[in-house]
């Protein structure tokens, strides 16, 4: 009877091991095969114009992470045009190939006939490298060694010539619908390269148009939020975390590879500081690495802010 016990224990321990391991498969053969390219709009409404105004529809576009011949996603981004949105804000991250400039400009050429902003992230200046997935979960990622370059420089002057504005590190303003947008973004935080530069000087008599003041990063670490709030900004836009690419249904992101707090790794919340509250939006992005192109219960994003008047 003991070795009849055994050998059923045996065999009830085999198939549990066999069924996990099934099951860890299908979960990934779905982050890789299916769930990374269920792109999807996700949509807002936030109130932070000035009384009076006119809603503005902005599409925040993060973390593409673009490789040649990904030809579902060079649909779908072409398809976004179809939103007629009175902004594109670019929240970085567009490459994750050397070869990725000139079909990634096609798939965004829709898109560029509308007026944009953008700033960078670090896979617009470095490419990914292979690593162990498991050191994702250990913290922020640094680059521990000289990573390939990527042509920033090609893509950025493409978007220039369409007539986007960069924010790297500095500050501008824009005129969409009578409402002065005042913008200041910053260049990489994850790549400490983060200079804040303040926002636009309040409008003079001779520029009229009510203003709103929006902070633009890629990675939303918790001293440029500080920056941002403390300086009067009425809305944050910001990607770099993925939504936390592989998440636990029903809990959410296990980590942000920043320093903010996994529960804003995406979607709208609200940053407080030094008695000053602020609505951000962290897109959960469009992309992966190229080296690990998963998502679990994380669709790849981009989001439609209707920006309407404050009460």
């Amino acid at each position: 009877m003991a070795d009849s016990s055994l050998s059923t224990a045996l065999r009830s321990a085999a198939w549990a091991a066999g069924a996990v391991a099934g099951a860890g498969t299908a979960a990934l053969a779905y982050a890789s095969l299916v769930e990374r390219n269920l792109f999807g709009v996700r949509t807002e409404t936030l109130a932070v114009l000035p009384p009076g105004s006119d809603p503005l529809r902005v599409l925040h576009l993060s973390d593409i992470h673009f490789v040649p011949n990904q030809n579902i996603k060079t649909r779908w981004l072409a398809s976004l045009a179809e939103l007629e949105p009175d902004l594109v804000v670019n929240t970085g991250d567009n490459l994750s190939h050397p070869e990725a400039v000139p079909p990634l400009l096609a798939a965004l050429k829709p898109l560029l006939r509308f007026p944009g902003v953008y700033v960078p992230g670090s896979n617009d200046y470095y490419g990914p490298m292979l690593k162990s997935p498991f050191t994702y979960f250990t913290g922020p990622s640094k680059i521990t060694r000289e990573p390939p370059e990527l042509p920033f420089g090609e893509l950025f002057g493409a978007f220039d010539d369409a007539g986007w504005t960069g924010l790297t590190n500095r500050r501008d303003s824009l005129v969409l619908n009578n409402i002065r947008l005042d913008f200041s973004g910053v260049d990489d935080p994850h790549l400490d390269r983060d200079v804040y530069a303040g926002f636009p000087e309040p409008a003079q008599a001779a520029d009229p148009a009510p203003a709103v003041r929006i902070g633009v990063a890629h990675a939303p670490y918790q001293r440029v939020l500080n920056y941002f709030t403390d300086g009067g900004a009425e809305l944050i836009l910001a990607g770099h975390t993925h939504g936390g690419q592989v998440c636990i249904p029903f809990y959410g992101a296990l980590v942000s590879n920043c320093d903010l707090p996994t529960s804003r790794a995406k979607g709208v919340s609200v940053w407080e500081h030094n008695g000053r509250s602020v609505p951000m939006n962290v897109s959960a992005g469009i992309g992966t690495s190229r080296f690990a192109p998963v998502r679990f219960a994380c669709r790849p994003e981009a989001v439609l802010l209707t920006l309407t008047p404050r009460a």
